[in-house]
């Protein structure tokens, strides 16, 4: 089976350019193809994640990916998908956030001996110099459809409208296809549904330079099956990144995903084949929570190694009580079998506490901003409130609550926000 016929059966295709031709350089080259990667923050988050198992495909597949970290691009900021101005950062950010983006691709590509590139942009951005740049670059491009890209007309629609600078940022995007294309052998691009005017450009603009044939692969907009978009959102981010978002919560984002969205986030977010993952849809209940299990599983083997994938395991069944893997469920996972029971671990979120300190004397509503499962007071009130605070699984029923010898279960307390986020605190 063709790549592109993988990454059409796993969901991740939403339009493709120049289908034929495309599978034929497909199966017939070692092909070079790349995405390009944002470098505003020093994580990616979860809404990466189709692009970056696209990658992971091509290379399992036998092509190279390259991953496009945008520093030149990331000095202006891409309008695609967004209705206001990106805060525009400067270079020193771009290179620390560069950084920690490296270090999370490295856990899904294969770096070693050039089997995967990741570039930037700004190195051939930077020194391009104006009135040349708009000779030979600007002279290929039309107003007239530049103006109806989707991606512009959102933003001139908007409060704030198109800045000119933005505005650019079709072309820098297409020069990186032809600088690719000329010095990588790079001829396939891909990317979100945002960026088809993006990749659509750059297509032409390799065509009317290098009179070579490109191609462009664009993926949908991953959302749950209640319609919510993975990744940022005004309530916080997954991240990839530990130091922000730690494993035992990352494998807690998987395995509470909705009924609905198993199968295909099988098939999206882990390597298993869709022969097993097939099976999924026929089970419920009981049954489809150990796939979620499952998932979890494979998806933070994948983004943190299996070490924690294993510790988080542990941590959730500490948790939440014993879990069956059964051998006949996705035998292609690499999940530890048969019967999960509770144990003492140390995986949930922890913090250390001289217990003359908080018993009898503190109260519930600060730990809990302490710990950071509230990001303040008001949002530590505003939870007890809503009756979604629980210490030691009782909920916390007033805001001047004090911790009580009661509330202790041997030298621990386990503080839980809402139905996820756990965070436990230990006695020295």
């Amino acid at each position: 089976m063709s790549v592109l016929s993988v990454l059409k059966e796993r969901g991740f295709v939403d339009a493709v350019t120049h289908t034929e031709e495309l599978e034929d350089y497909l199966n017939n080259n070692r092909a070079t193809c790349y995405i390009g990667f944002d470098p505003t923050a020093a994580s990616l988050h979860v809404g990466s994640l189709v692009c970056i198992m696209a990658l992971a495909h091509m290379q399992r597949n036998g092509h190279r990916p390259i991953a496009l970290v945008g520093g030149g691009t990331g000095l202006i900021g891409d309008p695609s998908g967004k209705t206001e101005l990106r805060k525009i950062i400067t270079q020193e950010d771009i290179d620390e956030n560069k950084a920690g983006i490296r270090k999370q691709l490295a856990r899904f590509l294969d770096f070693s001996n050039d089997k995967a590139l990741m570039l930037d942009n700004a190195k051939w951005l930077t020194p391009l110099e104006y009135i040349p740049f708009l000779r030979d670059i600007g002279r290929y491009f039309s107003v007239n459809r530049m103006v109806k890209a989707e991606s512009y007309k959102a933003r001139m629609e908007s409060d704030d409208g198109l800045t000119f600078i933005e505005f650019n940022y079709m072309l820098l995007q297409a020069y990186d296809f032809m600088e690719l294309a000329k010095t990588k052998d790079c001829f396939l691009q891909m990317g979100g549904s945002d960026q088809w005017g993006n990749i659509v450009a750059g297509i032409d603009l390799v065509r009317r330079t290098l009179g070579k044939q490109a191609f462009g692969i664009t993926f949908p907009l991953i959302t749950t099956a209640s319609g919510i978009k993975m990744g940022k959102t005004h309530k916080g981010a997954v991240w990839l990144d530990p130091e922000r978002f730690s494993p035992y919560e990352y494998y807690q984002f998987w395995v509470n995903c909705e009924d609905a969205d198993v199968q295909r986030f099988l098939a999206l977010f882990t390597f298993l084949s869709m022969d097993e993952i097939e099976t999924v849809k026929s089970l419920e209940g009981v049954d489809l929570n150990k796939a979620k299990t499952i998932l979890a599983y494979e998806a933070t083997k994948i983004a943190h190694g299996e070490e924690e994938a294993l510790k988080s395991l542990k941590a959730s069944v500490s948790v939440f009580g014993r879990i069956e893997v059964p051998d006949t469920l996705l035998p292609g996972a690499t999940i530890p079998r048969g019967v999960h029971s509770p144990a003492s671990d140390e995986s949930v979120p922890s913090s250390l506490y001289n217990r003359d300190e908080v018993v009898g004397k503190a109260l519930v509503i600060d730990l809990l901003t302490e710990t950071l499962l509230c990001k303040s007071k008001s949002d530590a009130r505003r939870l007890v409130k809503q009756g979604g605070a629980y210490i030691n699984g009782e909920r916390i029923m007033e805001f001047d609550q004090i911790v009580s010898n009661v509330d202790v279960s041997g030298d621990e307390i386990l503080l839980r926000a809402g139905k996820k986020k756990y965070h436990k605190i230990i006695f020295k």
